[in-house]
């Protein structure tokens, strides 16, 4: 699609306004009266972005209007039932959180209504005595509601059994799966750096790198895509599954008009009152991990909402360990050294995970 952004006008414009003003965000009404983009337009599309954990770049592309036509959806307005392509919306989202609340295992809490929220929904219509047929229409939502009548704040079904898994962890990254997805691509090649390096063949070294680490330390590495390759974050997402790995490591870079700005950040699905347990302790490792070993700012964890975080089954992250917009850090990601080092850090972080030795992050709550 046409990316609607500052300055544009029109219905385009209109439909975007009228569906976050549904959702509670505030426009001034010259704007919506002259169905501009203008200053309070483009703050209440930040403000939903990050509230759903989305890049924050003020642009409505296609993840952005898709997100907005998913959170128009609550539990009731439409009949749910597992199907191709997956339902999504903010509707699948909330009753995989009463599912799971209610001890039936949905997956992820990540509105998409895939397999195993399919089968969650027959387990409960049997359980409570309804026709199983998958089908979430009035009757299930009605019992839902009834079972769930006051808040209920707990622990799902999905958080303990990520809890339980790590917990009862292996104790080698030997055989384990890792598929690592160099981000951006040749045709999309991301941030560029003051002396002209490109993010996208700066995250293909570095998944190279990781991938020789982790093979070298009995890992099985998929690598999402070649050098000259650049598929969209759901196909690569699809890939992973496909694979069925054990966890997948996505690698970006991050980049600021403040050349100053410096740093590693590493994110893990969550946002809108669900996050991986999993996910989190990985990322927290891989902080842990990345930061003692180069000396880098910790730019901590962040729970998010990225294609390549929400559409893969297994634990994921994405990790953005310099700003390759700061002249420093370029020139560490130019040497292979560097580079090497970063790499040793993220496959000890993996294999830590898979270890068990998480430390404080076993207990983080979904």
């Amino acid at each position: 699609m046409e990316l609607i952004r500052r300055g544009d006008r029109g219905p385009r414009v209109h439909d975007v306004q009228t569906r976050l003003v549904a959702l509670g965000f505030s426009i001034d009404s010259s704007e919506l009266e002259g169905q501009t983009f203008d200053e309070s337009t483009e703050g209440a599309v930040r403000a939903f972005q990050q509230e759903r954990g989305l890049l924050v770049d003020s642009v409505v592309g296609l993840g952005t209007w898709h997100e907005l036509i998913e959170a128009g959806y609550a539990l009731g307005d439409r009949v749910l039932y597992l199907r191709r392509p997956f339902t999504r919306g903010d509707d699948v989202r909330a009753l995989q959180r009463r599912l799971n609340l209610l001890g039936f295992d949905p997956g992820r809490e990540d509105g998409i209504l895939g397999e195993q929220t399919g089968r969650a929904i027959v387990d409960f219509q049997r359980n409570v005595g309804l026709h199983a047929d998958g089908i979430v229409g009035a009757t299930t939502t009605q019992a839902l509601d009834r079972l769930l009548a006051a808040p209920v704040t707990a622990l799902g079904r999905t958080s303990v059994r990520e809890t339980e898994g790590l917990r009862a962890a292996g104790a080698s990254l030997r055989g384990k799966k890792v598929a690592i997805d160099p981000g951006h691509g040749p045709d999309d090649p991301g941030v560029s750096g003051p002396g002209g390096s490109r993010e996208s063949d700066v995250t293909f070294e570095l998944a190279e790198a990781l991938r020789d680490e982790l093979a070298g330390r009995g890992a099985e590495p998929v690598v999402l895509r070649s050098r000259d390759q650049d598929p969209e974050p759901s196909d690569r997402a699809a890939l992973a599954n496909e694979a069925e790995a054990d966890v997948l490591v996505s690698i970006h870079l991050n980049g600021h008009e403040d050349a100053s700005a410096e740093g590693s950040s590493s994110y893990y699905f969550g946002g809108m009152g669900s996050d991986s347990v999993a996910g989190s302790a990985l990322a927290e490792l891989i902080q842990d991990e990345v930061t003692a070993a180069v000396g880098l700012k910790d730019g901590r964890t962040h729970p998010k909402a990225f294609p390549i975080l929400r559409e893969t089954r297994m634990t994921a992250v994405q990790i953005e360990p310099c700003f390759i917009t700061n002249p420093k850090e370029e020139l560490l990601l130019g040497e292979e050294p560097f580079r090497r080092e970063l790499a040793r850090a993220m496959a000890a972080a993996i294999e830590r995970y898979f270890a068990g030795r998480r430390g404080e992050t076993e207990d983080v709550p979904g």
